[in-house]
Formats: structure tokens, sequence, C-alpha cells
């Protein structure tokens, strides 16, 4: 059953929260906040309501929605940026304009730290403070605290090259200690580096306090230069404390998981918290067999769903206490190979995230029920409709990977797997192949490279799975598919049959045939082809498979076609080698970002100097 909008916007509750619109791919197109779910969304669908020409076209292109329930319009604000910066909708463009903020980077890492500018926050030994709407106001902030603590600002690996070279001229004009001398000790630059942080976590008063008592010192010497120079410190340091709003970015990641459940059904809401911000989350139908409790429900599904998912938080939140969590926690820490924690929130922001989680799986429960149920027929039932279609048991079939080759006339020639269990695309699991062997457009040959790789890789993960006697899928490749597709017929699926007999591998292989208009016609399997009902779930799947491992491959093609022409502009920059050229495109990922920097963010790259940098600005400012 096709997703019915005046149905569901009849179930619309009358609360704040957040919405994301749908369109015909399942791709997220637009994603709003609201006070009322329901007089907003209802909006929309309105024949004499309009939300301006962009809005209006987009809402044509609606074909579902869904929404989070939150506590008040403050949270639906926070939780909408949030997805916005994870999804990035087509029609949130206004909202997405945040990718090069800049951050102010210590870089803790370091004996010897550093204050930098940076438009990335990695997760790295560094501590991060931003992000910023002004890059002015953080490198004022940055020269202001060169100035007022003396921290370094060459790129040297300090202690290591200590002494290599000639003290810089910030050490002559006294706005550095000239660690790379050996002038000052780790202790005693250490204190400077915690003024630093005190000062950006917004403890500015001691600083002025300070800085007035020199600037009457130096007046009652007489010293009115010195004087008027730490009043203008003073001023610096008070505009930043009342302009600059700045945030220690400390956030976990963590999972948030809650249960609603009635007689006969069960709902699992999962909310997903990465570097202490909400990205996104999902729900799980379980059916109830038994008269399991709440906690044993809510036991089960932990096991089952982290036993496949990739990756494991730090943390689980969940809204009741488990009788196995010390089992169960050591089992999680062995699979993440560092502690993992299950909590049980009594108070605080941590509980209100719990109850949120709840409250949303109590409304998918109340008004989606019909919905998960459609949504399995086309998920896990178009797996079993294909699995009856090839004459193969119904529940054999749980992990399918598809298969493809994308080149412009042979050119960087490249291809792609995409994973699909249970009937749902397995990112995570995704892999991309550049081809080695292969010269020229022919796909046959590349496809066999590819599965040669994918496989022979995977052999060798299991074999040294073996041989350290893990339990575990020790690799990505590790996991062999129920079933492989293939994008093609005859000829692509005896290239697969061939690498599998070469290999000593027994895994079915299945051709996805399309027609004279590229539209998909039937599965290749056995030697015969299998006609598909075009109404049929199984074939609304293999379309969407056979689209993704298209999209995925020409993607892929399209960045290294991208990246060519980049490193050929940055070829042309006389003096500027490799390195330099790697550390460019690190750090602002486009060549457009690269021609916009000014000459100081340049020069604040890895391995970047001044001169270095004048010449890149140079390069892309040059007249015509």
């Amino acid at each position: 059953m096709p997703f019915n909008i005046q149905e569901e916007l009849k179930l619309l509750p009358d609360k704040p929260g957040v919405y994301i619109m749908h369109d015909a791919k399942d791709a997220i197109i637009y994603i709003g906040k609201a006070l009322s779910l329901r007089h907003r969304v209802r909006q929309y669908f309105q024949a004499s309501h309009s939300e301006g020409l962009k809005k209006d076209r987009m809402v044509a292109q609606i074909v579902r929605f869904e929404y989070i329930i939150t506590d008040s319009e403050l949270e639906a604000l926070v939780l909408e940026c949030n997805l916005i910066k994870e999804h990035r909708p087509k029609y949130n463009t206004m909202l997405t304009d945040d990718k090069t903020y800049p951050y102010i980077k210590v870089t803790l890492g370091e004996e010897f730290p550093r204050v930098l500018f940076s438009r990335q926050m990695k997760k790295d030994k560094s501590v991060y403070f931003g992000p910023y709407t002004s890059a002015g106001a953080v490198k004022d902030t940055i020269n202001l605290l060169h100035r007022l603590y003396q921290i370094r600002t060459c790129n040297q690996n300090l202690p290591k090259e200590i002494g290599s070279k000639r003290a810089c001229l910030n050490y002559h004009i006294h706005q550095c200690q000239a660690p790379c001398q050996g002038y000052v000790d780790k202790e005693t630059y250490g204190k400077q580096i915690a003024g630093v942080l005190d000062f950006l976590n917004g403890r500015y008063q001691p600083v002025i306090e300070m800085l007035r008592t020199k600037m009457e010192e130096a007046s009652e010497a007489l010293d009115f230069e010195k004087a008027i120079e730490f009043r203008d410190l003073i001023s610096s340091v008070q505009q930043i404390a009342q302009k600059q709003k700045i945030t220690h970015s400390d956030g976990e990641d963590r999972d948030i998981l809650a249960l609603a459940c009635d007689d006969r059904d069960a709902v699992v809401q999962i909310f997903f918290i990465r570097d202490g911000r909400m990205i996104g989350r999902d729900h799980f139908y379980l059916r109830i067999v038994n008269d399991d409790t709440p906690a044993q429900l809510l036991a089960s599904f932990v096991k089952q769903f982290y036993a496949g998912t990739p990756y494991i938080p730090r943390e689980l939140m969940l809204q009741t206490d488990l009788e196995e969590r010390e089992v169960i926690e050591e089992w999680l820490s062995k699979k993440k190979g560092n502690r993992v924690y299950i909590r049980v929130p009594k108070k605080g922001m941590k509980e209100k995230l719990v109850e949120l989680a709840e409250k949303n799986a109590a409304i998918v429960l109340s008004q989606d029920r019909e919905k998960i149920k459609r949504e399995d027929g086309r998920t896990i039932g178009a797996v079993k409709e294909i699995a009856e279609l090839i004459g193969l048991p119904k529940d054999q079939i749980h992990r399918l990977e598809a298969y493809d080759i994308s080149n412009t006339s042979g050119f960087a020639s490249v291809g792609s797997m995409v994973v699909y269990e249970n009937g749902r695309p397995n990112r995570n699991d995704y892999r991309k192949f550049k081809l080695r062997t292969v010269t020229g457009p022919d796909d046959y040959a590349s496809m066999h490279e590819v599965l040669t790789r994918r496989f022979s890789h995977g052999l060798e993960e299991r074999k040294e799975r073996e041989e350290k006697q893990l339990d575990e899928e020790y690799g990505s490749f590790t996991k062999f598919p129920d079933l492989i597709l293939m994008d093609g017929g005859k000829g692509q699926v005896n290239v697969a049959l061939q690498v599998l007999e070469e290999l000593r591998l027994n895994i079915p292989v299945c051709g996805m045939v399309k027609d004279d208009n590229h539209r998909t016609r039937g599965l290749y399997f056995n030697n015969k082809e299998v006609p598909i009902h075009r109404d049929s779930e199984a074939f609304r799947l293999i379309t969407r498979i056979q689209d993704e491992a298209h999209r995925f491959a020409i993607e892929y093609h399209r960045s290294l076609r991208s990246k060519e022409q980049v490193h050929s502009v940055l070829d042309d920059i006389p003096n500027i080698g490799p390195a330099r050229r790697k550390a460019l495109m690190k750090n602002f990922q486009s060549l457009d970002a690269i021609r916009e920097a000014t000459v100081e963010e340049l020069a604040a790259v890895a391995s970047m100097n001044h001169a270095s940098a004048r010449t890149v600005y140079d390069f892309f400012h040059k007249p015509d």
C-alpha cells in the first residue's frame, strides 16, 4: 500500500517537533520544525496556502513524510539544525551553509601546543572551540591570545627540532618565548596554554584584572606607550567577552533506546547521538510471541541489533535496566575494542532524551503500526519474494550484494559494491574499487577484477580471523552474501560464476536483466530468465538495488574525474610539491575553497609556510 498523505495528516500530533519530507526515491528533500506538527505540516497540502515558488515546487515532489516529536519548540530548533547538517536536504539550502565555519584549534597533542585557525573539526587530540560565524573574529582572538600568552606560531616538530633553526621575529618582539630554542620548559609553557584554555572557555575576568594591573603599573612608571598597549588589550578582551559565544565541543557518541509495547506489538526507538548532537533516529517493529517483560524485549533487541551494526557507541542509554547488563556490556566492549557502558539515567537531559524516545516509540506504535508492517513487506517480504522466484528457500537470503562498473570511454574505470540486508541498504558495507589491471572499456574484465579482489580479501580476512581465534567478524569483507546480483544478464553472471569457481566459493548469482529502454525486465538465474511482475515488491526492490549500484559507481567515477581536474591545476603552481598539494586539498576540500582562502589561511595549513602560501595566493589572483 502506498503512503496515503491525507490519511497520515489526520494522525499528526498537536505537539512540537521536526518533520522530514521524502521524494519518490526516498531521498530527504526538506527538514523543518514546528510548534504544532499537526498545524504546520497540514499547511503544505492545503490548496489555498502558498509557501512560495521554491517550496511549492518542493511540495509537488513529496511522496511521504515522517516526524520526531520534542518537548519544546527550542528542542525542535536544535534537532532541526542537527538533522539538516547531517542530511543536507535539497530545499534547505539556506540552512546548510555552515560547512566552512571556522574553529579555534588548540593542539594539545603536541608537547608545545599551538593555537590555530581551522575550518574542520577532526577527532584528534586537539581541543576545538566554535564554530564561529566570523572568520575575522577568530583571527582577532588568535592574535590576541598570541600577544597575551606568547604562544608559538611556527610548525616545527618540538622538542625534536629544538635548536635546528634560529629564533624567529616573534621572539625578538616578545610575542613568543622561543620553545624552539629551549628557552622555556614544558611546564612553564603548559601554564600559558592553561591560560589560553581558560580564556577560550569564557573566563575573561582574571585576564582583564591582570592587564589592568599592568596598565596601572606602566602608567605610574610614566611608560605611557606601554600603558596604552595594555589598555588596547583590555578593550580587545572586553569586545571578545561581549561578542563571542564560545562552545567547547566535548560531546560523546551514544545511542538512546526506548521501547513502547502493548499486548501484541512493540516498537523500539533509537536516537543516534554523535559528537554530542542528535543526527538521526530509527525505529524497529517487534512482534511479541510470549510473556516477555519490556526489559526482556529490550535486552533481546539490544543483542540482535548490535550483533549486526558496524558501529557501537561508547554509551547506550535505556529506559530500564537489563538483567544481563554486565554480560551485554562485556560483549559490546569486546566487539568495539573499547569500554561500552549501558546506563539508565535518572535525572537531567539524558533522562529527558530517553523519555522523548519513549514518547516517539509510543506514537509509532499507536499510529504507524500498519505503515511499519507495509515497510516490512517492501523489505523483508520483497527479499522472500526474490528467493521464491529463483527457487531458493525463503529464509536463506538475508544479505544481497550488487555490483556495477562505470567508465567514460574507458577512462578511470571503477566498480561499486552495494549491500542490502533484509531488504534495507547497509551503507557502511558499501565499497568502491578503482580498477588496477584493466585499461579501456572492458566491463567483463573489470567485473572479474572487482569480484576477485572482493572475495580474495574476504577469504584472507577469514583466514586471519581463524588464526587469531576470533569469534566475531574480523574485517569488513568477512561477511559473504547469500545472493550476488549482477547488473546485466548472462555475460556478467558467467563472469561472477567463473570468479567463484576460481576461489572455490558456492554463492548463488543472479543477473538483473534490463529491456531496450534500460528498465528492469527480469532475473537471470541458472541459465534462464525469470520474469518479475512489475507490481510486485520484489520488482521494486530489484529496481532500487540496481539504481543504487549504478548511482554509487557514477558518484565515485565523477569524484575521481573531479580530483584529476583539481590536481592538474595545483600541479601548475610553481614550487608547490606533492606534500603541500595534498595538504591543501585535505584542508580545503575543493579548488574554490583554496582560491578564496587568504594568505594567512593558506599559511595555517600543515607543511605550508608564509612564502609558499603567498605563492599559492598569487597564482590564483594574478591579473589576466
